[in-house]
């Protein structure tokens, strides 16, 4: 099983663990839709959001599952501000494509900039929308996401899992003191690698996300509210 596998199964476990079924998610860069599926599956009574601003993708999205009511899909790129934006296509390897070009791990990729529409994720959200389960995965571009949520963060306190590792998030300046300041510090969560939370592990410190990060340990991560 690769790292990703194992990530998106503990992923899974959670949402299998947390989730009514009338739960409500996001799913940022929601890419094939492997992980919207296992939203379906896990809260088929509930409201889920997802976000794919590749055109291709987002045309296999809306076939997929433009049909189903509990689903509403948005051609965009979820970020801090609104308006148009460049955006990374990487042609010969899709997952990393984002706002901005990152340490690719194949040599001779292929990238064709695009533009896009981007949006705060709580500029698209109805006001009083319920939101139980974030999943951010953008190459990098996280904490412009979290930033652009905050509001919904704080108002209904969801579990986040979140992508954050160096290749991706340090093209944006990003460090992990500044996502455990947003995400503890301003809206009062606790951030835990999965496979710790899920056997009831204490979360991370400060320097213990630092750590996760510099060493490149671990990429994933989920922000959670106090046990």
């Amino acid at each position: 099983m690769t790292l990703s596998e194992q990530y998106d199964r503990q992923t899974t476990q959670i949402m299998e663990r947390m989730l009514a079924a009338d739960a409500s998610c996001v799913d940022v860069g929601a890419n094939v839709g492997a992980i919207l599926s296992e939203m379906l599956r896990v809260a088929p009574r509930g409201r889920h959001y997802a976000f794919e601003p590749l055109p291709d993708l987002f045309d296999d999205l809306r076939r997929r599952f433009g049909g189903n009511p509990q689903v509403s899909l948005f051609n965009l790129a979820l970020s801090d501000r609104s308006g148009r934006s460049a955006f990374q296509h990487v042609v010969t390897n899709h997952a990393y494509s984002g706002l901005r070009r990152r340490r690719y791990d194949r040599p001779h990729e292929e990238v064709v900039e695009i533009a896009v529409q981007v949006e705060p994720l709580d500029a698209v959200l109805p006001a009083d929308a319920a939101v139980d389960l974030i999943k951010i995965d953008v190459e990098g571009a996280e904490l412009e996401v979290l930033r652009g949520a905050a509001a919904t963060i704080r108002r209904c306190r969801p579990l986040i899992v979140f992508e954050h590792g160096l290749g991706g998030s340090d093209f944006y300046g990003t460090t992990p003191e500044h996502v455990h300041d947003l995400l503890v510090g301003e809206c009062g969560l606790e951030i835990s690698l999965m496979a710790d939370w899920l056997d009831g592990r204490p979360p991370l410190s400060r320097q213990g996300l630092h750590d996760e990060f510099h060493g490149q340990t671990n990429y994933y991560f989920l922000a959670h509210p106090r046990r």
